[in-house]
């Protein structure tokens, strides 16, 4: 099953429609890679829809899903996941990702829920996911979500991921924020966690802001800058993982690009210098 996760490095931005101009004119020399929702680019059309397909011809793109809902006791929706095939061979797009999470019940939930940390939830969702992929003919990559509460736990949640993917066969998207803020909200080692994630199937990773609801409880925005903590955690991530492709989220509270620019360069100084230490190590 194919997965050409050489065509994405480097550091990435969440791709928006109020500066999809902007970077299509001035392409800033920081990104390396975009990442769009399909669901809110596979019908576009008119003007948009021209300048999306231009930027797709001059950069890599990634697809990270809101709806897939691979938790779900709901049937897979194998129409959505064809036309995405679709979309993703129309456009070059290298991988698609989703949340190891479910946001349907009898009809969609408009927010991604916990799966229960259970035997019976490593089964299903990766018996779903393995279909998935067999219908695009490719690897997928999970991402491990934030969450705020966990009923029916019967394993951890390092435990109950690792278990999905290996299961499913399928690759990561290591969102270092999401670590944090469970980390902080379910009281564990951030640090720990990340190093017990099967590196070899890291695709790419994911930055984002949070809001401090309370010093005891944070909330996953992807609508503030992102803080040190996290990146001291992406730095870690690096020295123990190597370096992979890791991609600024940021979908509410848009700055100016430039500020968003800023915070991608940030990522791409992060892994020079993992790179630097490395070579020292072997010099």
């Amino acid at each position: 099953m194919g997965t050409p996760l050489n065509t994405i490095s480097g550091a990435g931005l969440g791709l928006k429609r109020s500066f999809l101009n902007d970077v299509l004119q001035q392409p800033p020399a920081e990104i390396g890679f975009y990442e769009v929702a399909p669901e809110n680019w596979m019908t576009i059309g008119g003007k948009h829809g021209q300048r999306f397909k231009a930027m797709t011809e001059q950069f890599p793109f990634v697809a990270h899903g809101l709806s897939l809902s691979v938790g779900s006791t709901d049937p897979l929706d194998e129409a959505f996941i064809r036309a995405l095939k679709g979309f993703i061979a129309e456009y070059g797009i290298s991988l698609y990702s989703e949340h190891l999470s479910y946001c349907s019940h009898q009809g969609h939930l408009y927010d991604l829920m916990p799966i229960p940390f259970t035997e019976e939830a490593v089964r299903h969702a990766a018996s779903r996911i393995r279909r998935v992929q067999e219908l695009l003919e490719q690897r997928i990559a999970i991402e491990n979500i934030s969450y705020y509460a966990a009923p029916g736990q019967e394993m951890s949640e390092i435990e109950f991921f690792n278990a999905v993917v290996a299961e499913a066969d399928c690759l990561i998207l290591l969102d270092i924020n999401n670590i944090y803020v469970n980390s902080v909200n379910h009281q564990y080692d951030a640090e720990a966690f990340m190093r017990a994630i099967p590196g070899e199937r890291i695709a790419y990773g994911h930055m984002a802001g949070h809001f401090v609801q309370a010093p005891d409880f944070l909330v996953d925005t992807h609508g503030a800058p992102v803080i040190d903590p996290v990146w001291d955690l992406l730095s870690k991530a690096y020295q123990h993982h190597g370096v992979f492709p890791t991609l600024l989220e940021r979908d509410f509270n848009l700055p100016p690009l430039a500020e968003l620019v800023a915070e991608v360069a940030t990522i791409g100084q992060l892994q020079q210098q993992a790179v630097q230490a490395r070579h020292k190590q072997v010099a």
